[in-house]
């Protein structure tokens, strides 16, 4: 989500801040200052705000922005003149140049005098007669502009020394001949050999001379080649080593200013100012993988590891360089940068595996069949009409003559297939109902003709809605008596079900599961349906779909139903469903006959997975792929134990204390089941009965009988503890419970369900505040002492008078103050602590003066009382 502020906001859309605030306010939104943080649509609906358009979506109930006011004017910028630039002179003045050109300007000066318009003569009565003998010397005029001092000459200086190096040591191999005295001591620095390499590469030049004959008759001849050849292997050695010296020293005379060679290559060294001088680009959109460490934030945004730590540092988060933080704290920290940060979720194996799947290419596009579900409320005929439709009896073999678990069936129409799923009507099976609608492209809605819409059609109803599927009506049960269907038609009406009939859109079928009347009518509507829908899949890619129910056999381990969605499904494939996976042994088809493949929308039952998947999870087939299944397999084990860890934070008695005092409730909910109705009754008046200001007890669901599955869903959903008087649950409620994290009390006698509650509601209650007096002391004199004020000498008449206790004054009855403490309390002389019954003593009041004679001083403490329930 990206989140920006008001400041940046306003510097975006050239607006003072405070005027984005008091807009904000003034809409009634929670925008306290300048640095608060403002969401992507609250910034789209401000900058239609400060927009001079018109408003798209924005609604505004204050007044308008006036625009001209709010806007930042900005500042005309003022040229400053450029400073003359400076003359240098390029050849050194002489004095005797000097003299002449001052001369020079002495010469010119009168022809300049002369251009003035001559004033006129002031008629005096005497004129002045003009003095012939001192000429008067004319007023040097100076040049305009500011002044500038002659620079002193250049000196001309030569090469700067940057550093001086020793040559590094060489180690070179001493030759086996000893050169003689006379011959010099070091080697040139090129060898002869090496004086026509202009380059400097390095390259031996082709020796033209022919090498010498080596006769037996002349050894000295051949011992003198032989210390030739040594003597050239030794100056190319050093010619090899000088040249990489030379090649360094250039390259750092180059950087320190100095002479350049135009032939050789120059190796470019940057100096410590360049470097830092060198801005360094900061992004203002990043990207970054969960999870998120500082580290990574760091090299994303473009800034230090320390300047990140410092900012969580600022927000009491301590953390280091490889610390992982969450997603929103990391935007936020990106935003203080200036920079928008979009964090990517870690993407797991099997979201890998299903994006895989999503980029399979549609060759072979075939028409499937269409997969209908039957919802509606219990025993209104939904399992009763697809046994009409099979010509089989379901219902025959389940238990209490109601569907208990999700079945899928395949029934062939004339030349096309229509998959039924069946789903459970009882309401303890709403998360089951869910998952049908969910994998369904119709839903076929069966009310009750004599029954109308009841809870659970309504839920259907929302179900269907949600996974946005057609819907059509199955009135059933028509052929009873008594029925009147404009009250059903007003019922479905009433939850945007209109039917046709009544100008809508739903179509209503009237049926009966006993007579077969409008079978036929149905699955017409299903195949149009399926006509209008355009139903295509691929059946050449592998094959994908959900698990509609699984369970453990002990002869034939886990058992799934399955739903192909689209592919090809083949014995011997390896699939993965959820936190299972495995080999496929069998495949049985909906009939329960052995098959060796399967195509899409046809319902499978198949056995080898290693665990049973839990029903409602996508199932893939990765060909013969072990390894990839069983790694995703455990990947989604670890992360739904994870799961199930965070969720272990249900209400329990042992941790209500700390639940409420975190803040985390306000009232505990409480689920009663009990042997009989009077136990129920009587407690559900006591458990009321411990409601407090701080807690308030809730009874969410009271009824005689052991304790079900549901209850566990439903203590689940609403952090509720379920309390058990003279009822067990059997094991596998207790763990189902164990796995959700829902706590079970059971009891025997009465009384302890309420000490349990009270104990666990006691630290809850804050304790009540007691005034406990310890003594009284009347005032019989009053003395004022200065710089110290008024002190009142007292006479203890009951209790202890003493020094860290509070005082209340009171005058003819009447409390003047209270709540006052003793500056000093003193015994004749001496500072004591408490003066007891019969004694007297002089009492200094803090900050108060106002103590008459006969006033009476209460002393009392402040004593905390535990509260009780």
């Amino acid at each position: 989500m990206a989140i920006t502020r008001v400041y940046i906001l306003s510097k975006e859309l050239g607006v003072k801040s405070s005027a984005i605030v008091k807009k904000c306010q003034d809409e009634g939104l929670d925008v306290k200052n300048h640095m608060s943080t403002i969401s992507a649509g609250l910034a789209a609906t401000i900058r239609e705000w400060f927009s001079e358009g018109k408003h798209a979506t924005s609604v505004e109930t204050a007044e308008k922005v006036n625009l001209q006011k709010v806007r930042i004017k900005k500042k005309a910028k003022v040229k400053k003149p450029k400073p003359a630039k400076k003359k240098e002179p390029t050849d050194k003045p002489t004095e005797e140049a000097a003299v002449m050109a001052k001369e020079k300007q002495i010469e010119e000066q009168p022809k300049k005098i002369t251009t003035h318009k001559p004033k006129k003569p002031v008629k005096t009565k005497k004129q002045a007669v003009p003095e012939l003998k001192k000429p008067r010397k004319p007023r040097r005029i100076k040049p305009a502009g500011p002044q500038l001092k002659k620079p002193k000459p250049a000196k001309l200086t030569g090469p700067t020394v940057v550093r001086v190096e020793e040559a590094e040591p060489l180690n070179i191999p001493k030759p086996k001949h000893r050169p003689k005295y006379n011959e010099p001591v070091t080697e040139p620095l090129i060898a002869d050999e090496f004086k026509d390499d202009r380059l400097g590469l390095g390259r031996k030049p082709k020796d033209k001379r022919k090498p010498p004959v080596q006769r037996k008759d002349r050894p000295q001849r051949r011992q003198k080649d032989v210390v030739r050849q040594e003597e050239v292997r030794k100056a190319r050695y050093l010619t090899l080593r000088r040249q990489k010296d030379i090649e360094e020293r250039r390259a750092r005379l180059d950087a320190a200013g100095g002479e350049k060679l135009r032939l050789r290559p120059v190796r470019k060294i940057t100096t410590k100012a360049e470097r830092l001088a060198a801005k360094v680009t900061k992004p203002t959109k990043a990207t970054i993988r969960e999870p998120v460490t500082i580290k990574d934030l760091s090299a994303a945004l473009g800034v230090k590891t320390a300047d990140i730590i410092s900012k969580l540092m600022e927000q009491d988060i301590m953390a280091t360089a490889n610390e992982v933080i969450s997603n929103e704290v990391a935007e936020l920290v990106a935003i203080d940068f200036g920079c928008e940060l979009t964090i990517e979720k870690k993407s797991t194996l099997e979201e890998q595996i299903k994006q895989q799947f999503e980029q399979y290419e549609r060759k072979n596009l075939k028409q499937r069949p269409v997969v209908a579900t039957m919802l509606g409320h219990v025993d209104h005929g939904k399992t009763s009409l697809l046994d009409k439709i099979r010509s089989t009896k379901v219902t025959d073999s389940e238990a209490g003559g109601i569907t208990q678990h999700i079945g899928a069936y395949q029934v062939k129409i004339g030349n096309s297939k229509v998959t039924f799923l069946d789903t459970p009507g009882h309401e303890a099976f709403t998360a089951m109902r869910a998952r049908g609608a969910n994998m369904t492209d119709v839903v076929v809605l069966v009310v009750a003709a004599d029954d109308g819409v009841m809870p659970q059609t309504i839920e259907a109803i929302a179900h269907s809605k949600a996974a946005g599927v057609p819907v059509i009506i199955a009135l059933n049960k028509i052929d009873l008596p008594g029925v009147d269907i404009n009250r059903i038609y007003a019922q479905l009406s009433e939850h945007g079900l209109t039917p046709v009939e009544w100008g809508g859109e739903t179509d209503i079928v009237k049926t009966s599961a006993i007579t077969g009347q409008g079978i036929d009518n149905l699955l017409e509507h299903i195949d149009y349906v399926r006509e209008i829908l355009n139903l295509k899949a691929d059946e050449t890619i592998p094959a994908s779909g959900w698990v509609v129910e699984a369970k453990m056999s002990p002869t034939r381990g886990a058992i799934a139903t399955l739903l192909l969605k689209e592919g090809k499904l083949g014995k011997g494939d390896v699939v993965l469903a959820g936190t299972a996976y495995g080999k496929i042994k069998t495949i049985k088809s909906s009939f329960g006959k052995s098959i060796k493949t399967a195509t899409t929308s046809m319902p499978v039952e198949i056995t080898g997975l290693n665990d049973v998947p839990q029903a409602g999870d996508m199932f893939y087939c990765l060909g013969d792929d072990v390894a990839k299944a069983k790694a995703a397999a455990e990947e989604n084990q670890s992360r739904s134990r994870q799961n199930m860890l965070a969720k272990r934070t249900q209400i329990t008695l042992d941790n209500l204390f700390s639940q409420i005092e975190a803040g985390n409730i306000k009232e505990l909910n409480i689920i009663i089941r009990a042997d009989v109705q009077g136990s129920v009754d009587v407690l559900t008046k006591y458990l009321s009965e411990l409601s407090t200001d701080e807690v308030k007890i809730k009874i969410l669901h009271a009824s005689p009988g052991g304790i079900t599955e549901g209850d566990v869903v439903l203590a689940e959903a609403s952090n509720a503890i379920i309390i058990g008087f003279n009822v067990v649950a059997d094991e596998r409620v207790e763990k189902i419970a164990e796995l959700k994290g829902v706590d079970i009390q059971l009891y025997t006698i009465i009384y302890r369900i309420t000490e349990d509650l009270k104990k666990s509601m006691i630290g809850l209650l804050e304790p009540e505040e007691k005034e406990n007096t310890i003594g009284r002391a009347t005032i019989r004199d009053t003395f004022k002492v200065s710089r110290i004020g008024t002190i009142a000498g007292c006479y203890v008449n009951n209790g202890v008078a003493r020094k860290n206790a509070k005082i209340k004054l009171t005058r003819n009855n009447i409390v003047i103050r209270d709540s006052m403490t003793i500056e000093s309390l003193k015994h004749f002389k001496d500072d004591v602590k408490e003066v007891k019954t019969g004694m007297e003593c002089g009492v200094k009041i803090a900050k108060f003066d106002d103590v008459k004679v006969d006033d009476v001083l209460e002393f009392y403490e402040i004593v905390e009382v535990a509260r009780t329930l």
